[in-house]
């Protein structure tokens, strides 16, 4: 796999594992009003089965993140989260290879995609699943998050030129 794909996943996967180890029990099962009260355990949840949907694709040839399942325990259970997220970076570097995306919206569609591609989609999602998790961190804890945790490699390359 490109490095130019599996690193970024990779600091992203561990971004949120420092901040799951960084959570209580209750702060990760809280709900928040602003998050039209989801909780942290929700959203990483949610990242989380992505990228099982993911894998589960490759094996497969057929990725649809609408009939992911969905684990309540890793929206529940902080630690058994973590121990997702060091699972799924330990099977993100694959090689490339064809895949089917389906969806079903109205009716059931499919297109031609890449596992890379795919991946990446993966990487833009929990990064903007990361922004909403900075709310909600900023909301119930006093925890400082890194200043680029939930923000696009774009923003970040962006707000640095306008820097210099």
């Amino acid at each position: 796999m490109s490095q130019q794909i599996g690193q970024p996943v990779t600091a992203l996967i561990y971004q949120l594992i420092t901040l799951l180890e960084n959570l209580s029990d209750e702060q990760y099962v809280r709900k928040i009003s602003l998050l039209s009260k989801a909780s942290l355990g929700q959203h990483t949840r949610h990242v989380i089965e992505f990228f099982l949907e993911l894998e589960k694709g490759y094996n497969t040839g057929i990725v649809n993140y609408d009939s992911r399942e969905r684990d309540r325990a890793i929206e529940t259970k902080r630690h058994f989260a973590i121990e997702t997220l060091l699972y799924i970076n330990a099977g993100i570097e694959k090689p490339d290879k064809l895949m089917t995306l389906k969806t079903d919206y109205e009716s059931e569609n499919s297109i031609s995609t890449s596992y890379h591609r795919e991946l990446l989609y993966a990487m833009d999602h929990t990064v903007h699943h990361m922004a909403l998790l900075r709310i909600g961190v900023t909301i119930i804890t006093n925890l400082s998050l890194p200043e680029d945790f939930g923000v696009a490699a774009s923003t970040i390359k962006y707000r640095n030129q306008c820097a210099q």
